[in-house]
């Protein structure tokens, strides 16, 4: 089966949508918590999480066009924090609800049953039942061109986890966490670890190629 640009194009909305989003596999299920100006707290759904660097630790993530309101975008301009909460099994259900569209006024925490977690010092919540939560910082807002995306970076300031989670070389075994991943815009899918490599190297000599 091939699927041309022509063929893509033509597909009804939704399927596209769908298909697309399917295309590039597993991608980490995290729960956005931010707050507004006055103090309203908001939690989202993204599946667009990802590393940007170590030193700073910054981690990125991608919000849709703002051609609508998105309240996520909108509170992390506003206040420069925001929370990405690791979702589990025992937590997928309610985050799902987190993806549904709702009025400005309506907090995502109160009708998913979620509570919110503040540290000190920081002001956006994070979610207590979420195995690990980062607290970030804005450092910078990029718009995508290509399709008028955004693109958000934020700078660890925080992080909260099981100890034994954590491995001795820095390792956050999220089996241990029981994190789950999302394909496409709704299917849920639990990991199963299948070795740990190592740090790979070009052999040096004949003798070891």
């Amino acid at each position: 089966m091939l699927l041309e640009t022509d063929i893509i194009n033509d597909l009804p909305e939704r399927y596209r949508v769908q298909l697309i989003n399917s295309l590039s596999g597993y991608k980490s299920a995290n729960l956005i918590g931010s707050c507004n100006a006055q103090g309203l707290l908001n939690l989202a759904l993204f599946s667009s999480v990802f590393h940007v660097g170590a030193s700073p630790a910054l981690i990125g993530l991608l919000s849709r066009p703002d051609s609508v309101p998105r309240h996520t975008l909108e509170n992390i301009r506003a206040t420069g924090e925001f929370t990405v909460n690791s979702v589990s099994t025992a937590l997928y259900r309610q985050a799902h609800l987190c993806s549904a569209r709702s009025d400005r006024s309506q907090s995502e925490f109160d009708f998913a049953q979620l509570t919110p977690q503040f540290k000190k010092g920081h002001r956006a919540p994070a979610v207590q039942q979420s195995p690990l939560s980062i607290y970030l910082t804005l450092r910078e807002i990029t718009p995508i061109e290509a399709n008028n995306t955004v693109l958000i970076i934020g700078q660890v300031q925080a992080i909260e986890l099981p100890q034994q989670a954590l491995s001795e070389d820095g390792f956050i075994d999220h089996q241990l966490l029981d994190t789950i991943c999302v394909s496409g815009l709704d299917s849920y899918h639990k990991t199963q670890p299948i070795a740990r490599l190592g740090h790979a190297k070009m052999p040096t000599s004949a003798t070891e190629a």
